[in-house]
């Protein structure tokens, strides 16, 4: 394990520990699973945003007043990253922070993923970041179902757009809405699901923010993790 792995193991509080090698799918199988993800991405739905390019979706969303957050906005928190990127993290609505600098995962919470994906060998640039909403909810509350539902078309835009080969969901309230369930976080973490509509595989963990309160936790999440590298396949 190199130096720079060790310390962000150390910083999310799992001791160090030897890497057993997780067995490897057949290439042929990989390839496969990975074009039928590609290639099977929902047809849009209603509030869907058929054909707009990154540029037009941006600013569509800069402009959106789809639903009251955007009287009480800084600005909107589009997503980040590369657009093109095997992995996407999608959490759930931007924090007091991100909605002052329009990033998504930029406080303290934004800190723990990014040493979580590097521990992993993942660099925020190599993974594309989005929230189930573009804008702020006052008091960092829980996203209303309207909120959600005026938000919905532009994410599904966004992973129309990533074809990602895997969907890391950062807490309840992202899985549940990504996967349309009201299931427990627990019953939902250690096993695969799929986006609606779509063969892209859907892993759900903590998010870094109730990681930061229950620091305890932090193992369980890193298992996740290693999990979610399982079910997509070997990084590049």
């Amino acid at each position: 394990m190199d130096v720079s792995r060790q310390r962000y193991l150390q910083a999310m509080g799992v001791q160090t520990w030897t890497c057993r090698r997780a067995p490897q799918v057949r290439s042929s199988q990989a390839e496969g699973s990975a074009t039928s993800a590609l290639a099977r991405v929902a047809a849009p739905g209603p509030g869907a945003h058929p054909g707009l390019d990154w540029g037009a979706l941006q600013q569509r969303v800069a402009g959106c007043t789809a639903c009251p957050l955007h009287a009480t906005r800084t600005q909107t928190v589009f997503g980040v990253g590369d657009r093109q990127a095997r992995w996407m993290v999608v959490g759930e609505a931007p924090g007091a922070d991100e909605d002052r600098q329009g990033e998504p995962f930029v406080g303290r919470a934004g800190q723990l993923l990014n040493a979580m994906l590097a521990a992993l060998g993942l660099a925020r640039e190599q993974i594309y970041i989005a929230n189930i909403l573009k804008c702020r909810p006052p008091g960092n509350r829980d996203p209303e179902p309207e909120e959600v539902a005026a938000c919905e078309g532009y994410l599904r835009r966004q992973i129309e757009l990533v074809q990602p080969r895997l969907i890391v969901a950062v807490g309840r309230i992202a899985a549940h809405n990504l996967l349309k369930t009201d299931l427990s976080l627990a019953r939902m973490r250690g096993r695969p699901h799929k986006y609606p509509e779509t063969e892209i595989p859907v892993v759900v963990t903590y998010h870094p923010a109730y990681l930061l309160r229950n620091p305890v936790e932090k193992r369980k999440a890193w298992e996740d993790l290693r999990f979610a590298l399982k079910v997509a396949g070997p990084l590049p």
